[in-house]
């Protein structure tokens, strides 16, 4: 339950507080008619805030304080404590302000201030359109951005997916297990595209990209012209091997909105699931089919779920909490046949199933930059702007492979927080900024009641160091290589996770 629904908290802080309460560079949560407020303290100044991420309404009190900024600690977006204002994704809205007096000893918030527009950034090349191929969590960061830091230019985005821009990352969690409703999901207002002056071409799919006359060409036959086109392309679910028989049985894959209604109906009609993969969407799909009480069986041929990803401790961890719940895994195991009266495995076990969803990992959508010429790396190869081998093409997302500080590789990360700030800091680079994207990654995976929160990026590691009871889901482990922290898992340590980030962002290697 967020702090909104169970109600404001804490001190009445119009009848005022004593300043020795807050400690420099702690905060205090309480209300100011009715409204749950954010006290904070640095220095001699003084802040009042919402108290709750614009996001997923987590508590900012149990953040931590950066600078003037704070830091939600569900996951990790920031806020300006000086204007309201996000200033890391995922939260996408302000915060309320409120004004602060300390009189006698004795700190009052008095009333609402108002919320300062945001000063736009300087516009460093004269760019006169740009075009945003995908209007994902990089595409709709990006627009959103522009316009907020005070871009007029043309604004044109083209995207396959008619649902876009949504909350891709509750396809699998809430949404998918029914405890999020559908008006929940869309990120912006239908107003949104009118009031920004954003032209969206939706369902529509650009089939060439050509960097010499800085043109794009869509699938019905246009032609747009660019001064700066972003790159936001995604990725696409790898499918079944072709050598699988697939026999006239339902296969699902989920990376839009409309795959997990397709995968909801499956779950109304069918009680049999069995899913392909023991990725984190293929987890998250299954908790989220448990929940609708379909019997669930997971087929993934290495040993453990996530070994690769989150280690072997929490790997054996993940999987036991999901046979806990009910869940009956197939590991070493990959299918030979899907037929119509279910899934049989190569060892010759039969498993009944309605319908079957493959979750085996996505592959990026990287065929318009290749056909145009542009530098891959097992993505699209950009630097540390974000900007393509060619002139005036940013990439970011799913797509992009970048030059990591912390790590010192070059590193593609498939996580939607990822995308948004890429996006947000393409946005600021079209304006001229020369901003470096240099933010740790962050991501989280939902799994029944338990969040696994992981900051970094470890694609290897030669120690695992394990903090508090994995069992008792009260842990933080810790991937290292050469003595180094490069990652951080985190089971109700929200704290520590942000602690562990903001380190990583101090220790980068610029």
């Amino acid at each position: 339950m967020s702090a909104d629904e169970q109600g404001p908290t804490g001190p009445d802080l119009k009848q005022g507080i004593p300043a020795d309460d807050v400690r420099d560079g702690g905060m205090l949560a309480g209300h100011v008619d009715g409204e749950a407020v954010l006290l904070a303290r640095r220095g001699p100044e003084w802040f009042a805030i919402g108290a709750t991420c614009t996001h997923y309404n987590g508590p900012l009190a149990e953040g931590l304080l950066v600078g003037d900024t704070v830091r939600c600690p569900w996951h990790h977006a920031c806020f300006s404590l000086r204007t309201g204002h996000p200033i890391r994704p995922p939260a996408l809205h302000h915060l309320s302000r409120w004004m602060v007096e300390e009189r006698d000893g004795r700190v009052y918030v008095t009333g609402k201030a108002e919320t300062p527009v945001p000063r736009a950034a300087r516009t460093g090349r004269d760019v006169d359109a740009v075009v945003i191929v995908g209007g994902g969590a990089a595409g709709d960061s990006a627009v959103a951005t522009l316009r907020v830091e005070g871009y007029e230019g043309t604004i044109t985005v083209v995207d396959p997916d008619p649902d876009a821009p949504y909350d891709r990352p509750n396809c699998s969690k809430d949404y998918l297990a029914g405890n999020a409703q559908e008006e929940w999901m869309p990120l912006r207002t239908p107003e949104f595209d009118r009031d920004c002056k954003i032209q969206r071409l939706s369902g529509r799919r650009v089939t060439e990209l050509r960097p010499e006359a800085r043109e794009v060409v869509i699938d019905d036959g246009r032609t747009l012209r660019y001064g700066v086109v972003l790159l936001a392309t995604g990725a696409t679910p790898i499918g079944l091997p072709s050598g699988v028989d697939r026999g006239g049985l339902p296969v699902y894959y989920l990376r839009s909105l409309a795959d997990s209604r397709t995968i909801i109906a499956a779950a109304k009609a069918g009680r049999h699931a069995v899913i392909f993969g023991a990725s984190f969407i293929g987890l998250e799909v299954a908790a989220s089919l448990r929940s609708r009480e379909v019997e669930v069986h997971v087929v993934a041929p290495e040993a453990r779920p996530l070994e690769r990803v989150i280690g072997p401790q929490l790997g054996d961890f993940v999987r036991k909490l999901h046979e806990e719940h009910g869940v009956r895994f197939h590991l070493g195991q990959k299918a030979r046949e899907i037929s119509a009266a279910g899934v049989i495995l190569e060892n010759g076990e039969r498993l009944a199933a309605d319908f079957v969803v493959a979750g085996i990992g996505v592959k990026p959508n990287v065929e318009l930059a290749e056909v145009a010429g542009l530098t891959l790396d097992r993505g699209v190869a950009v630097n540390e702007f974000l900007e393509t081998s060619a002139p005036g093409i940013f990439a970011a997302g799913d797509i992009a492979r970048w030059p990591d500080p912390h790590t010192g590789e070059r590193i593609r990360v498939e996580h939607w927080v990822v995308a948004q700030r890429q996006g947000r800091t393409v946005a600021r680079n079209i304006l001229g900024l020369r901003e470096r994207f240099d933010t740790v990654p962050f991501f989280w995976s939902q799994h029944y009641d338990v969040t696994i929160n992981y900051v970094g990026h470890a694609e290897r590691w030669d120690a695992i160091e394990v903090d508090g009871d994995i069992d008792g889901r009260d842990c933080a482990v810790r991937f290292t290589r050469g003595g180094r922290v490069l990652a951080l898992a985190t089971i109700f340590r929200d704290r520590e996770s942000l602690q562990t980030e903001m380190s990583m962002e101090r220790e980068g290697v610029h």
